[in-house]
């Protein structure tokens, strides 16, 4: 109750009917389209597969990066946008995620307003007060720590409603049965592992994390209820929290069943770390979340590459090309944009195969866009060659230009190789 006070849990009971029968055919719709996929991720040099597979759900255009891979969204169903998909069932299905996406907003705003005026509350009484408070159970909407407490302040609707505007879902399934070997939970012995303890990356600062889960259930988990068990249920999926950098503190382990769903609150997610805890039946789960855009999306990177072709002209005549400027600044500025669109964008995409094409072919036309945009960045590479060759540039300017342009194709070379490795 101290410790985990921004986790927020909900019994499936709450969540409308409907709702719940239009989720989970939307994810057996994604199975049976063959639509989840292992990620090959980048950890400390090395490439993993994911023994989850997964699938990205949201805003046209947007993008999701973790461990060094950059997942595109499938795009939900969004008014003036022409998006075709690979099959009507699973426009279906990503029209329902999109529902359960603005369900999930007007949870997280609701529960974010409950805790600031139990916070505002708390500030107004006297210390007695404030710790019989402490006694609110962790599921009721609200609940917050005393040393939680002072790090909070009253905030305006907007900042709430920014920090619950979900661009995008990421999809994970995963049958354990399948696995012929889980990590077991390190720290407070709490069994078999189907994601390690971690921080949600790339997100908008102190935004909410809302999760949907759906678990399989069949016989296999009744048997185990019968038995007497000490600790977790193994057949049970649960999600596990722990306080960052902290194993003195007890985890929380808190089980998931059918159409459960659970809040990370306001800074919750910086401030712990979490892991899921396989249970014995395969299990489905909608992560939602605020994505931090100012880098990932389409609008971004196509605005990048333009910027850059601004130093590059054409002459009216013989149609020659040329750069306007060979500023040091200008050249780096070009070169850096150069390796964004390759690394971050064209490799990232195609490294995963033609893999969206089974959910949508929305990608292919902005990747021929970039891919465009990138032979033309090519051109100006081998412009800046041509021009610092020349004898006429001013020794000093020189020197300067191509000490900042060899440093990015050193980069460029390196990560190239790289790439061709993995």
């Amino acid at each position: 109750k101290t410790k985990y006070s921004k986790l927020i849990f909900r019994k499936s009971d709450t969540v409308p009917e409907e709702l719940h029968q239009m989720v989970q055919e939307s994810f057996l719709t994604l199975r049976e389209h063959a639509c989840f996929f292992q990620d090959l991720v980048r950890i400390k040099g090395k490439d993993f597969l994911t023994p989850v597979s997964r699938v990205l759900i949201g805003n046209p255009g947007c993008t999701y990066k973790y461990l060094n891979t950059r997942l595109f969204t499938v795009p939900w169903p969004t008014e003036g946008y022409d998006i075709k998909y690979g099959s009507p069932q699973i426009h279906d299905a990503c029209k329902a995620l999109m529902r359960l996406n603005d369900y999930l907003h007007i949870e997280a705003v609701g529960a974010l307003q409950g805790q600031n005026l139990f916070e505002t509350k708390i500030k107004d009484t006297t210390l007695i007060d404030r710790e019989q408070s402490f006694a609110t159970s962790l599921t009721e909407q609200g609940s917050v720590s005393k040393d939680q407490s002072s790090v909070c302040v009253a905030e305006d609707d907007r900042s709430i409603k920014n920090r619950t505007s979900y661009n995008l879902t990421l999809l994970n399934y995963m049958d354990p049965l399948q696995m012929l070997y889980l990590k077991q939970e390190p720290y407070f012995g709490m069994g078999n592992m189907a994601v390690s303890w971690h921080h949600d990356e790339n997100l908008v600062e102190r935004s909410t994390v809302a999760v949907y889960s759906y678990s399989c259930e069949d016989s296999a988990i009744q048997e185990s209820k019968e038995q007497e068990l000490k600790g977790r249920d193994p057949a049970v999926w649960h999600v596990g929290l722990k306080v960052a950098w902290d194993i003195e503190t007890p985890g929380l382990a808190v089980p998931l069943h059918q159409g459960d769903i659970y809040l990370m609150l306001d800074d919750l997610n910086m401030t712990h770390q979490h892991c899921v805890l396989a249970g014995l039946s395969p299990r489905f789960s909608s992560t939602h979340r605020v994505a931090d855009s100012s880098r990932g999306t389409l609008e971004y990177i196509i605005g990048r590459c333009e910027l850059a072709l601004q130093n590059l002209q054409t002459d009216s005549d013989s149609m020659a090309l040329s750069l306007k400027s060979l500023e040091a600044a200008v050249v780096k500025q070009v070169e850096e944009i150069h390796n964004e669109v390759e690394f971050e964008w064209l490799r990232q995409f195609w490294f995963q195969g033609k893999r969206y094409l089974k959910c949508t072919d929305w990608w292919l036309k902005p990747m021929a866009q970039l891919e465009e945009f990138w032979r033309k960045l090519e051109i100006m590479t081998s412009l800046v060659f041509s021009e610092v060759r020349k004898e006429q540039q001013i020794e000093e300017q020189r020197n300067e230009t191509i000490s900042c342009f060899l440093l990015l194709l050193k980069e460029r070379q390196k990560l190239r190789k790289e790439w061709t490795a993995r």
